[in-house]
């Protein structure tokens, strides 16, 4: 029984290492040179090659190599049948959550005007500071640690989903009350799943239902955001800047507009990022369900994307 590791463009060896520290017998192959495709029960995914699962024929369960599994879901070979798991990892809530409080202070205490300023020696004291309410699209594991941190440092925060809750500790919207979420807010989190339903939701038309100047950080996948929409939205007021993290091709294009636009603010993809020591256990672990039949752990319910 093999395990396989297929993630272009990735360092293999740090999974390796962090794998046969927990179990050092366990047998690797790693694409492109997986030599024994008939061995292969269990295969590690990350922006694989579509259609090449289709080369395992004995392949039993897929894991992706973090929490997101749009990347398989949107490939055909893989069957309805064939179970899914994900890693789950405090340490990856902890740097989201991070990484958009940054975002939201950001904006908050305007330190992008304040970098320009000192590009220009300008002195300005105005208007330190912008009211903030935070609206955070996807009330996950994520989406609600984000709501938490914020509600804790005093932010009035309000959540989203396509579902209904009870209870929910936080003011909350479902998906046909969009509009009236919107109108809470100035400040907009996607942390949605990528599903059929989400894709392509923060778009021109979202944009015209926002607070004049809202300001946007997208951290949960680049196919959410229609790209082609956010300047002009930029440039009609619907918002006032944006945070990316996450985008439709990646790496960004270098000519892609973005990179010129000053009311935009970019990194690559490092909002947060899967640390294999930390993922390695629960990845051996259902190594080891998956040989003894057990229940998995971490499996993705499809209809639900996560």
């Amino acid at each position: 029984m093999s395990l396989a590791i297929i993630s272009p463009g990735r360092n293999p060896q740090v999974w390796i290492d962090a794998l046969t520290f927990h179990q050092p017998d366990i047998d690797i192959q790693v694409y492109p040179d997986i030599d024994r495709p008939e061995d292969v029960e269990m295969a590690l995914l990350w922006q694989h090659p579509p259609g090449y699962l289709n080369t395992l024929p004995n392949l039993r369960l897929i894991s992706s190599l973090g929490a997101g599994v749009d990347h398989i879901l949107s490939d055909s070979a893989v069957q309805e049948s064939m179970p899914i798991v994900r890693i789950v990892d405090e340490k990856l809530t902890w740097s989201m959550t991070n990484y958009v409080i940054m975002g939201v202070l950001n904006f908050h205490r305007q330190i992008a005007r304040y970098q320009s300023d000192q590009k220009k020696k300008v002195w300005d004291m105005s208007n330190p500071e912008i009211p903030v309410k935070v609206g955070v699209m996807g009330v996950g594991a994520l989406g609600g640690d984000v709501l938490d941190k914020l509600n804790y440092l005093g932010f009035p925060v309000f959540g989203f989903g396509f579902s209904e809750k009870i209870d929910f500790p936080f003011p909350y919207f479902s998906k046909n009350q969009l509009q009236d979420f919107l109108s809470q807010i100035n400040v907009l989190v996607c942390l949605l799943p990528l599903t059929p339903e989400t894709e392509s939701i923060l778009n021109l038309d979202l944009f015209k239902k926002c607070n004049p100047g809202t300001y946007l950080i997208n951290v949960a996948r680049g196919k959410h955001l229609v790209e082609e929409d956010l300047i002009p939205a930029l440039n009609k007021g619907y918002l006032s800047g944006a945070l990316l993290d996450v985008y439709r091709k990646e790496p960004l294009p270098t000519n892609h507009p973005f990179w010129e636009e000053d009311r935009i603010q970019l990194t690559p993809h490092i909002a947060s990022v899967t640390n294999p020591q930390a993922a390695a256990p629960q990845i051996i672990e259902n190594f080891r369900r998956l040989k003894a039949n057990q229940p998995l752990l971490n499996l993705v319910n499809r209809q639900r994307g996560y």
